[in-house]
């Protein structure tokens, strides 16, 4: 009995060890699972692979070709976060495909896939499905004449300078990335159908996309800054994904490679690739610009219980508290476009939320003059941040037959035709009935 209790004890302690450590309440405590061509890998970028474990990322490595590979067991799914740094992989080990991967991110969960000259169809192909077409020359690389980066055998100028950054402090961080970034690999454009994706870091105007050991005979197919060198998607379910043509980007020697742009006098003793890579994947492991909502209420004014209805012409309060993450904890988000919707087919009632800068957001309206089944709704879409989409229903009723007043006064002409009619018949049936 004593050896039952013991093993009940230890499954309680276990589940709630699972529970706390997979809880959504903490969207920075995951596991994620690295594929890489060579082990080799975690020694040449482990200054990135640090970084993440440093903030509270427990790191799965395996090969790209592993058999024994599996996102999910059981239904349910062992990783938070996938990065795929073997872009010459053809087939992915164990049951992991291409179809696998996109139902990795179609659950809500992350993605990073990062590629080079080598990228097989594989990895150019998971890319197209989010948005991204790589560069159809399979040897074409990106090269810059005017903002490549000085070193002592200047050589073809495919390792460029980039700093064309998307202006965007949630995605970047708010501290600004002075050094250039050292980008060496493919390019890629954005399918113009998918309107989810956003280029991070682009190309300069002066880009194209060819084979650096051959002769251009025709115009390259990228060119200038449509070239994109980083882009990032957030998909409708709030999943992220980062996708770039140069894994040597994360690596130690660039990271802490000493940066001078051509053409310009600015030399920077480390590039900004470690803390654009850094800031870039806070984001897209929801370090930053997560956000979620909770109390959300409402009530007739001067009350606290939420009705199960209200009458047409009541004053109501709507609130809802919204908060980000830090990386750490919630703290309260602070917006002023934040607004919310009474809505029956159509909106009668749109709303600004004020708010009181501490994470409370709150308005109140009268209900329209119309009855039927209305829904608070709040469509938060902001770039950079997951979407809220919040809806609560709520049945409007006319007013009761004894609520309504007694005499209204936009009917007084209607009572005093009545009143007339009747005093007219009296005066007629006198005169007819006693005059001759």
């Amino acid at each position: 009995m004593r050896k039952l209790f013991i093993i009940f004890i230890a499954l309680i302690s276990i589940q709630i060890t699972l529970t706390n450590s997979f809880s959504p309440d903490n969207p920075t405590d995951r596991r994620i699972l690295v594929l890489v061509d060579e082990l080799a890998l975690k020694s040449s970028h482990s200054v990135f692979f640090d970084s993440l474990q440093s903030r509270g990322f427990a790191i799965d490595f395996k090969l790209a070709d592993d058999p024994t590979i599996s996102l999910q067991r059981y239904g349910q799914y062992l990783y938070d976060g996938l990065i795929l740094f073997s872009p010459t992989t053809e087939r992915f080990g164990g049951s992991l495909d291409l179809a696998g991967v996109l139902e990795f991110v179609d659950s809500g969960h992350d993605l990073i896939v990062a590629a080079d000259a080598t990228a097989s169809d594989l990895i150019r192909n998971t890319a197209a499905e989010c948005g991204v077409d790589f560069d159809e020359d399979p040897s074409a690389m990106v090269i810059d004449h005017s903002s490549y980066a000085i070193s002592e055998s200047e050589g073809d100028h495919t390792l460029i300078a980039s700093d064309d950054f998307i202006q965007s402090d949630v995605i970047l961080g708010g501290t600004k990335i002075e050094a250039p970034v050292l980008f060496r690999g493919i390019g890629h454009s954005l399918n113009a159908a998918n309107s989810l994706v956003l280029k991070v870091l682009s190309a300069s105007p002066s880009a194209y996309s060819a084979n650096t050991k051959s002769k251009l005979s025709n115009p390259p197919s990228l060119l200038g800054s449509a070239i994109s060198l980083v882009s990032v998607v957030q998909a409708r379910n709030n999943a992220r994904i980062m996708i770039t043509g140069s894994l040597s980007m994360f690596s130690n020697r660039l990271l802490k490679a000493g940066v001078q742009k051509a053409g310009s006098s600015d030399k920077y003793g480390k590039s900004g690739n470690e803390q654009f890579v850094t800031e870039l994947s806070k984001w897209v492991f929801h370090e930053r610009g997560h956000l979620k909502a909770v109390n959300v209420g409402h009530h007739k004014v001067g009350e606290t219980d939420e009705p199960a209805m209200y009458r047409i012409n009541d004053d109501l309060e709507y609130s809802v508290e919204m908060y980000e993450w830090s990386g750490k904890s919630w703290e309260p988000y602070v917006a002023n476009d934040v607004q919310v919707q009474f809505f029956l087919m159509s909106p009668y009632v749109l709303k600004t939320l004020s708010t009181d800068q501490k994470g409370l957001y709150y308005t109140s309206f009268k209900v329209p003059d119309v009855y039927g089944v209305f829904q608070f709704k709040v469509e938060y879409q902001k770039l950079g941040y997951t979407g809220l989409s919040l809806s609560k229903q709520i049945p409007v009723r006319p007013f009761r037959h004894n609520e309504y007043e007694r005499f209204i006064t936009t009917a007084f002409p209607y009572y005093g035709a009545s009143f007339s009619t009747m005093a007219g018949f009296f005066i007629f049936s006198i005169l007819y009935l006693y005059h001759k």
